[in-house]
This record gives C-alpha cells, structure tokens and sequence, in this order.
C-alpha cells in the first residue's frame, strides 16, 4: 500500500458482590443539556435552502471563548454522569490489567542491525529499539515517553537510511496530522539540528548516499487556522542534511493543480526517484521519476491520468514492477519497461485472483503477496517472474502483516493475530519457506473460552456481506447478549481480525463483538469499494442495519441490548444508521465521525474525502444523496433516540470536532424522552493517532461502563474482585 494511504487515512465505588443489575441514571427524571444558541444560518444548494443553526459550533475551540464555554459546560454533564457509574472503577482495574502485557513489533533488518518496538504494558507510548543481532541486548534508540509528562507526544514516522545509520523520524503533538521531522545519528544517538515543519501525509525517503532525503510539505497555515484551513499545494521537496529547511530543493510542485499531492519512494538500487500523484482518498494516481544518478535530471511522467491505480514495487534497472487495477479490479502485478512504456507493452507477472489483492513486499527476490479471502488474509508467494512458490501456512482465521525487508535478505518477520488471539511474532526462511514462532504476546485471559465465527447474511438489495461474531463458546441465542456491532465500510479500506484487549475486555463482561465487512470497503476489490461511494453510499447503511437485522433474527441480541460503534468514516455510519432507524439499537457510540456532509469538504482534509463521498456544493446529484443521509441534517425534532455517547477531541485536525458539537447540539435538542445525549470531547487528542495509553483506558472505561448502564447489562461476578 501506497505511502499516502497509511496517513489517510477511543471514580466510581467498587463493585459489591454477587451479579449486579445497572440501570441508568436519573431514574426516569428528563436530561437537562447546557443551553445551545442557535443562528439564522441558510444555505443555498442549487435552489434548496438548508438550515445551519448550529453553524457558530464549527470556530476553534482554542480560540472561541464562546465555543469553550459551550464545550465545558458540555464536559461537565458528561464527566458527572460517567463519575456516577459505580462500576466504572471496576471496568477500568480489569481493562488496565489485560492492557497491561509486553507489545512487540516485527524486527525490520536494516544495515546488518535490527529495529523494532515494545511497549512495556502501560507505557503511554511505544519504545524503539536497536540490537546488532537476535540474540543480543536491545537498547533503546528513541524513548517518546520522554518527550511529554502526560504522553501526548507521539513518535509518527520512522525511515532509515540504507546502511542503517541514519533515522529520521517524526513527532506528532496532541495527535495532530502535522508532523515535524528529525534526524538521528544511530550509533552515537546525537539528535542532528536539522528540522523539517509542516510535513503532512508524508513520509521520508532517503537516498543511497545518505546525503539527505525527499519529502513533501505545505506552506505554513495562516496564524490561527492551523487545525483548520485546508491542505493545498502539496511540495515534493528535497532535504540536504546540515543545511536549513529554507533551503531545501523543490523537486516537483504543481500550484496549476492546488488539490494534487505526491508519495516518493526510492529504488532500492537507488537509480531512481519514483513518486506517486494522487488527488484524495481514491487510489487512482499519475506515475513520475526521476533519475538519481544523472546531475540535473529531469522528471519523466510515466504514467500521466489518473486511471487507474499504480503502486511501485521495485525495479530490475529500467523494469519498473507495479501492482495495479489495470483491467483487474482485484489487483495484479505488471512490469513496465520505462524505455517503452506503452499500455500494449506492459507485462503481466502475476494475474488478478480471486481473492483481493491487499498488499506486496519484495523480499529475497521473492514476491509475498497478502490477499484478503473473505476478510482473512491469505499469503502467496512468488518469484519475480510470477512462478507459484508457496502458499504460506497460517495459524487460523486472522491477519498477518509485515513481511518487510529488501531483496538480498533471506528472512523476514511478520505478525498474526486475531479477534481472541494475541499477536504472534513469526520468523520465515525465504530459501526453506518455515516460519518459526518469534515472540508471542502474553495476555492476561484465556483465549480458549471465546470463538471467532464468519457468517454470510443479505443486504436490504440482496447482496450477500460476511461479518465476524466473535464471543464466549456456547452463546446463548436467547436475545438477551449485550452486542457491539462495529463498522467502517469506506475509502477501500479493509476491516479484518484483529486483536484488543478492550474487545477481549468487553467480551469478558457478557459481550458480543461483531464486524461486517460494508460495502465501500476494500475486501472485495474495486467494485465492492464503489458499490459503497458517492451517489451509492446509502448501500453501506443499508448493509449495516441489516447486520444489525441478521444480529436480532438470529438471537445473538435484541434491540435493548445491541449498540453499534465506528469511528471517522465509521463515525457517519453510526451517525446515519442512528438517524435513519433510531428503533433498533439500545446505544449508540460514533466516534470522531463526519456528520456534516454537506461542509466536510471545508476544513483540513476534508477535500480528499470527495473520492468517496462526493461535493454537495459543486454536483447537484451528490448534494441530494448527501442531504439525504447526513447525520446532522437528518435529525428529526421531538424525536427518540437511543442513549449516544458522541466522541470527539480537540486537537482532531483531520475530522474537525465541529462535525460532533454540531450533530451532538441538534441531537440533545431534538431528544424526547429520557436517554442520554452525552458528548466526550478529550483534551490534547486528536484523531486517533499516538493517543496515550493512559487516555486510551479511560475513554475505553467510560464507553463501556456507558453501555452496561444504557444496555442494562449483569454484570459478571469476576468483576467484583477488582
């Protein structure tokens, strides 16, 4: 997967003992929310006018008194209510103690040494290590635990240099998407002066000499607008080490395409400079390079539309390897000679498959190809020239990822794991092809109790989604099951098996976890990716309340105990389905979500997000799919709906937290009758990424402690030990 693609892209008393009913609090009595004012904002799109009264709730929140205000008072109702919860202390003792066991990264080999991360148990954020071989001392290379008191800033990027005596690396703070740069000399660990600012869905990407490295920029926001104005004219720049950021070279900018963006990446041989074009979300990309070892060389468009999707892989001297969608919606591997690359010449190395292909690595000169069968990974290998070498041999149904390394190494690590299986750490001989257990994650639970089943249900079109049901062996299909129904279905994104202790935690409380795999995902290739975007969007709401559907008519649960969760992209799906049937669910949670889907497009990155959704200001027809399921404009007054526990953060710069006070504002509003509409807006946070550990137990404290009450869950005695 591209570069891109990676950026672009949760005090009460102890329990008694015995089981223990919870109910909400209140006891019946109406909510009272913080006043919210309202203004007379209408907008026009193409004829039909469209009331924003809640407009005022988009300023900054570090920068409105008014906006603070509101979002205090809000904090307030919030913090009191989940104090109040007496079990709350327990739930977050059990999750702090599952949480808490030895978190590895797979060893990366480079220049002879290894590099990996671990993370003590609660340390808030991950440790980098070094160690000249497997059976060596690690030492701590870069500890971010250093950096803040509260943890909140977070190691982002890391990139070595070839021989691996180099790492540039970036910081994020407060979870925000801008990123700033360093460079570290690895074996003395001296911190070099050079800085790099404003560097966003980028990465670092040395060349052979180590002389410097590429990335991409923006120009410094406008004072004031940091986490809010938009992302345009996107720099493909050039580091030279020891000289100032100023002075950096731009190697390719289009100010004639403000909305365009680039990944490079370097050949391993180092020839080349390959970089990729990309407009937003959607895959489809322009191919440029460049050649390293002539002086002044000029960039060479190889591929110049935006068709189709082309990821670089590597090249034997001007055979350039690419995996595409070129005439395969599943993905294959082509190769293209750059001294003639025209379509009729293009080689094809490996055919489109069955299964969707997910991911390639180049290792020993082998290609490790990972394929999602129904959502589960699946491990073919090859040689370059597409010769079938093995089927790699997996522990079950999960997800195995990494396979990193370079073409003269003969071994690579990589991890599986799954929904009740802690993550496994393999070693595999590329000359033998045996993998051989590495490491292996010690939990404080027993995997045998629980059981991860796949099953296949229809839509309300009568397309057939799979989805994962993950519980204690031997449920009872009673209805009575407190369920998560967890989704995205979104940006080609693929949801597959993975493990969390606050899932195995939830699952400890009663509970059941299901994931269906929606349309607009990645599962099933571009068409099942489409099937889920702009005018079709509706499909993947429709996918998930049949979910929800399947969940009840089977027995797994029944509206009074069944919640649905997503966070971002899948914070609108919650945000809709909610709207669109607030009678099926017992809580809602939408975390981060965009419900605004007729602004998205004004703030941040939000732009990028038109591939999937589409621009209600500039396409007629888009506006009136967008109108017709966006969360905030489909909130119905005098209406009930389920307890919602609206999750956001104030430092979010990639989903702004205005898409949640707004829809959190008209929801309380419009709420009749006596469930909660909470809103739990964090500090120093942002979208997700680099939040420490310490939050992350919290919040998950609170999201669960909120369901037992509003799902009237039992709660097991196990827990009154804690």
């Amino acid at each position: 997967m591209g570069t891109k693609y990676r950026f672009l892209l949760l005090l009460g008393g102890m329990l008694s003992m015995g089981d223990l009913a919870i109910h909400p609090m209140r006891g019946g009595e109406p909510w009272k929310y913080p006043t919210t004012k309202t203004v007379d904002q209408i907008d026009d799109y193409h004829g039909t006018k469209v009331k924003d009264p809640y407009r005022w709730l988009e300023d900054d929140v570090r920068t409105s008194v008014e906006v603070r205000q509101w979002v205090d008072a809000q904090a307030k109702l919030t913090g009191d209510y989940l104090a109040s919860l007496p079990y709350r202390k327990a739930i977050l003792q059990r999750l702090t103690d599952i949480w808490n066991y030895e978190k590895f990264s797979a060893p990366r080999k480079v220049g002879g040494r290894y590099f990996f991360s671990k993370n003590d148990g609660l340390q808030n954020q991950s440790v980098l290590y070094v160690q000249n071989d497997l059976s060596s001392e690690p030492k701590v290379l870069l500890d971010p635990n250093q950096w803040s008191k509260d943890g909140t800033i977070a190691l982002g990027g890391i990139s070595f240099s070839d021989d691996g005596k180099l790492l540039a690396y970036s910081v994020s703070e407060a979870g925000s998407d801008w990123q700033t740069w360093h460079v570290m000399d690895i074996d003395s660990k001296k911190v070099m002066e050079d800085v790099i600012h404003w560097v966003k869905f980028s990465s670092a990407v040395w060349t052979k000499d180590n002389k410097g490295f590429f990335y991409c920029r923006y120009d410094e926001p406008k004072k004031g607008e940091t986490f809010k104005q938009l992302n345009f004219n996107q720099k493909l720049m050039y580091h030279l080490l020891g000289t100032d950021q100023k002075n950096d070279a731009v190697i390719y900018q289009r100010p004639d395409h403000p909305e365009w963006g680039f990944s490079p990446e370097v050949s391993e041989d180092g020839h080349y400079l390959v970089f990729a074009t990309w407009k937003g979300t959607d895959r489809r990309g322009r191919v440029s390079y460049k050649d390293l070892t002539q002086k002044d060389s000029k960039v060479v468009e190889l591929i110049d539309h935006f068709e189709n999707k082309y990821n670089f892989i590597d090249n034997d001297g001007p055979i350039f390897y690419f995996e595409t969608d070129l005439k395969a919606a599943n993905g294959r591997i082509i190769a293209i000679d750059i001294r003639n690359p025209i379509p009729e010449k293009y080689q094809e190395i490996i055919p489109e498959q069955k299964e969707k292909l997910e991911s390639i690595s180049f290792v020993h000169d082998q290609l490790i190809c990972t394929y999602l069968k129904d959502a589960r990974s699946l491990i073919k290998i090859y040689s370059k020239t597409g010769k079938s070498i093995r089927e790699l041999e997996l522990p079950g149904i999960g997800s195995a990822g990494g396979f990193a390394g370079k073409r003269s190494d003969s071994e690579t690590f990589y991890t599986f794991s799954s929904f009740a299986t802690p993550p496994r750490i393999y070693q595999l001989d590329l000359q033998t092809g045996k993998s051989s257990q590495f490491r292996e994650s010690k939990v404080k639970f027993d995997p045998n109790l629980y059981e991860v089943t796949q099953v296949f249900y229809q839509s309300k079109d009568g397309t057939k989604v799979p989805m994962f049901i993950v519980g204690k062996k031997g449920i009872k299909k009673d209805g009575k099951n407190p369920t998560i129904l967890y989704g995205y279905g979104g940006f080609n994104i693929s949801l597959t098996p993975a493990f969390s202790p606050a899932i195995v935690s939830w699952l400890e409380l009663g509970g059941i976890y299901a994931v269906p795999n929606l349309r607009g995902g990645g599962e099933y290739g571009n068409d099942w990716h489409k099937a889920g975007t702009k005018l079709h969007k509706q499909n993947v709401f429709d996918d998930f309340i049949a979910a929800a559907e399947y969940l009840i008519a089977q027995g797994y649960t029944s509206t009074p105990h069944l919640a649905i969760r997503g966070g971002s992209n899948g914070g609108l799906l919650v945000g809709a389905c909610m709207t669109q049937r607030p009678d099926l669910y017992g809580a809602c949670l939408p975390h981060v979500g965009v419900m605004d889907m007729l602004r998205f497009q004004r703030f941040t990155a939000g732009r990028f997000w038109v591939d999937d959704y589409g621009n209600a200001e500039k396409d007629p027809s888009e506006f009136r799919a967008l109108y017709a399921y966006s969360p905030y404009h489909n909130i119905k007054s005098e209406s009930k709906y389920p307890p919602t526990l609206v999750f956001t953060a104030d430092t979010d710069d990639r989903v702004v937290p205005g898409h949640s006070f707004k829809f959190l504002a008209a929801l309380q509003s419009a709420q009749k009758g006596n469930a909660p509409v909470l809103g739990r807006i964090e500090t120093k946070a942002g979208h997700g990424a680099g939040k420490p550990t310490a939050k992350l137990l919290e919040e998950y404290a609170d999201e669960w402690a909120f369901l037992v009450a509003n799902l009237k869950m039992t709660l097991p005695k196990s827990l009154s030990n804690h």
